[in-house]
């Protein structure tokens, strides 16, 4: 027997699940059995140190924050809030003002009575902040992800995926029928041979990261772009760690590489620097967007999103259509970060991205590290196996432009102190 058919044979008697009907030993038993196996799972889960705890925050997302069981204000420094967005005055009156104008929600799709004005407006604002034809929105960027590819690829066709490309990514790949070609991450060598090897498909799509969110690296698109132009095929990049805040004007990694006009298809989020609140879209060749409002399922089977969540990011991308200042601040404040960590004797993954993973490899280090930095006063979280691979532990920090250097150089003082503590650095 399933163990969901065990579970749906349950009744609560007084609060309490007991069996009823015929073979219900049986059943109970059946229930039993995938309990011990799940508590099982969970214990060596927690045995190998990979345990992810959820800390509560009781106030607003900032750089500064209250969380349960810790007396005083926290540094935050892992949060993606990367321009300081989400508590930003102007981003919260502009959600009040949609909520009282246009509702909580939809209770809809966007098909059937779930398109307003305020989705229409921002989805142009955002095919202009891109400077593509159009764009589509969805509710999250894990969705923006899951319905391209099954719409745009078909068995004749092929994608080719950096190795260490977000789950999302992987996750939509699956889901087309298309030939899958996986090269070596960053590797234009790899990719290149792929190509080779791919050239009898009708059609063939480069997809990448801009900035691999693990590692904070940026992918090396002008070489991706020569490629995919040599062997004729599209580039696609998932721009989530760095809309908003990479190249000149913030655009993303293919501002700041110059390859905007050689990059066809970007897919990024609402929920990081612009905003921080939920959503993510496709912005793209017109045909294309068409295409996705008729046949993509995330958008065609999931609610709209929700009026205020809409009113925060139109003015999150406003603000920055209106000014590069908040983007340009950030590069100042992530080398600070980075040449202090570096000059204490950590190592420290990628090179000039916000992200700033610092490498300790082994699991029960980092989260024992992170737990003791909470303590100092400091909010970061170790990330380990299956979110990077074995062996490779690290805490991820994350810098804003909300920060102050003394925050920064607060949140340096307590890495030393915390990796003295455990013979990190001496």
């Amino acid at each position: 027997m399933s163990f969901r058919k065990a579970v749906s044979l349950l009744k609560p008697v007084h609060g309490v699940l007991r069996p009823s009907g015929f073979g219900l030993n049986r059943s109970y038993s059946a229930v039993a059995e995938a309990r011990a196996l799940l508590e099982t799972e969970l214990d060596s889960i927690r045995l190998a140190g990979t345990w992810k705890g959820e800390r509560v925050i009781t106030s607003k997302q900032g750089p500064h924050i209250n969380v349960h069981g810790s007396s005083g204000g926290i540094l935050n420094f892992c949060a993606n809030n990367y321009l300081g967005l989400s508590s930003h005055p102007e981003v919260v009156q502009a959600g009040v003002e949609a909520l009282q104008a246009y509702g909580a929600g939809l209770s809809s799709v966007r098909f059937i009575c779930g398109t307003q004005d305020l989705h229409k407006n921002l989805e142009q604002k955002l095919a202009q902040f891109h400077e593509r034809e159009d764009c589509i929105l969805y509710a999250s960027c894990f969705d923006a992800n899951a319905g391209l590819f099954e719409v745009l690829l078909g068995p004749d066709d092929a994608v080719l995926s950096d190795e260490l490309n977000h789950a999302s990514i992987i996750d939509g790949i699956r889901l087309s029928r298309a030939k899958r070609l996986r090269y070596k991450h960053m590797d234009l060598s790899d990719l290149e041979s792929k190509l080779r090897e791919a050239q009898s498909s009708r059609m063939r799509l480069v997809v990448t990261d801009g900035v691999f969110s693990m590692d904070g690296d940026v992918a090396p698109l002008p070489g991706i772009c020569d490629l995919a132009e040599q062997y004729g095929a599209m580039v696609f990049i998932d721009e989530c760690h760095a809309t908003g805040f990479l190249g000149p004007r913030g655009r993303g990694t293919d501002e700041l590489l110059g390859v905007m006009d050689r990059v066809q298809i970007v897919n990024s989020t609402l929920g990081k620097a612009l905003g921080g609140a939920a959503g993510g879209y496709t912005v793209g060749p017109k045909p294309l967007i068409d295409l996705l409002r008729q046949r993509s399922r995330p958008y065609l089977f999931s609610n709209s999103l929700p009026p205020p969540v809409v009113g925060c990011a139109t003015k999150a991308v406003e603000l920055l259509l209106a000014s590069n200042e908040i983007a340009q601040s950030m590069s100042a404040k992530t080398m600070r970060f980075r040449n202090k960590m570096t000059a204490a004797g950590f190592t420290i993954a990628g090179t000039a991205h916000p992200i700033c993973p610092v490498m300790l490899g082994d699991a029960r280090l980092a989260s024992v590290m992170a737990d003791d930095m909470l303590k100092l006063g400091v909010y970061v979280i170790g990330f380990s196996y299956p979110v990077v691979p074995k062996g490779k532990a690290r805490i991820r920090v994350q810098i804003s432009a909300a920060h102050t250097d003394d925050d920064i150089d607060h949140c340096v003082d307590a890495f030393i102190q915390t990796g003295r503590k455990h013979g990190v650095v001496f």
